[in-house]
């Protein structure tokens, strides 16, 4: 495992992009969100991804050319078409239109149809507090998760990203339908390690905690049970009714071919309204309620939602970014 700077990580990345014909701003651009991403130590949908990324680019299903645009409107509601184009890209554009509408109408609402993998959600959802603003988003996946009750894998595992502004540390949440997304389960299987609960079923049914099982059977457990897999199914109806694109069981069941899916941002300015000091201590109060409940080992203190990253995100600032060896290789070679 190495340990890779910032900047030089950024600039290996915008490198790459460039030799796969990305204009040199978009190479930038794209490269920032999988450099943060992995900064803030969601290493599956950072760096580990960008080889899967690079091979979608080089099939042709991610069109780097390709823009997201809008193509229609109703006060603070749009409707917008991602051209096939970068993932990241496409999503990234979209909520700042999102948080420019809300601004204006003091709420914003996007959709967006036939793009791609936006990688981690979580980076939208940071853009939004960083404005200033409430963000919320979801995307629609290849079908990758069975229904409460089901074997077949016919529903996604959609993640949703809330985010709640604070000057003294943002609070964002960024979750799967799954109790463990794909990305983790390869994450924990490379390391060896068992997951901390049960996260899916084995072959013979069996709820288990070896992720190599669950990979197998194609049956990760929905979050909260059925009630993971019913909001998995409205998350789906929502980005797909109002994008007017697809839905989960019309998008190809291999990852590779993973396009042309649905997403859907929302940005609230509560600001409008005022007064923000008092909008401040609501949010500190909640955190501080949070941080006085007694933990269950006392070496692991009860942490809000986004804290985590923070602590992450400044510790590899200081010494470097963990790059896996065999992956840093491959983005230097391209």
């Amino acid at each position: 495992m190495n340990r890779i700077p910032f900047t030089e990580l950024h600039r290996a990345l915008s490198q790459a992009l460039v030799k796969l014909c990305f204009e040199s701003s978009k190479a930038d651009a794209c490269a920032r969100l999988f450099t943060e991403t992995t900064c803030d130590g969601v290493y599956s949908h950072g760096v580990n991804r960008f080889p899967r990324f690079v091979a979608m680019v080089r099939s042709g299903t991610v069109d780097v050319k390709g823009e997201a645009e809008r193509i229609g409107y109703f006060g603070a509601l749009e409707r917008w078409d991602g051209n096939r184009g970068v993932g990241n890209l496409n999503a990234q554009a979209c909520m700042s239109r999102t948080i420019e509408l809300a601004r204006l109408h003091g709420i914003g609402c996007v959709s967006l149809r036939n793009t791609n993998h936006w990688m981690r959600g979580g980076s939208y959802g940071w853009q939004a507090v960083e404005a200033g603003l409430i963000g919320v988003c979801w995307t629609n996946t290849m079908p990758n998760l069975p229904p409460w009750g089901g074997i077949d894998a016919s529903i996604g595992n959609n993640p949703l990203v809330i985010g709640v502004p604070r000057r003294n540390g943002h609070v964002v949440l960024d979750i799967a339908m799954s109790q463990f997304s794909y990305g983790a389960l390869a994450s924990h299987r490379s390391r060896g390690e068992l997951l901390s609960v049960d996260g899916g079923f084995d072959t013979e049914g069996h709820l288990t905690r070896d992720p190599a099982a669950i990979e197998e059977s194609q049956r990760p457990l929905p979050i909260g049970y059925w009630k993971g897999s019913g909001l998995a199914v409205m998350l789906d109806l929502i980005a797909a009714t109002v994008s007017m694109g697809r839905a989960t069981h019309e998008i190809a069941n291999d990852p590779l071919k993973e396009t042309a899916i649905s997403q859907m941002f929302i940005a609230i300015h509560p600001a409008a309204l005022g007064p923000q000091d008092q909008m401040e201590q609501i949010a500190d109060e909640v955190v501080s309620s949070l941080h006085r409940c007694r933990p269950v080992s006392e070496d692991k203190p009860v942490r809000y939602p986004g804290e985590q990253t923070l602590l992450i995100r400044a510790e590899n600032l200081k010494l470097g970014i963990p790059v896996d060896s065999e992956i840093w290789e491959q983005i230097l070679a391209i």
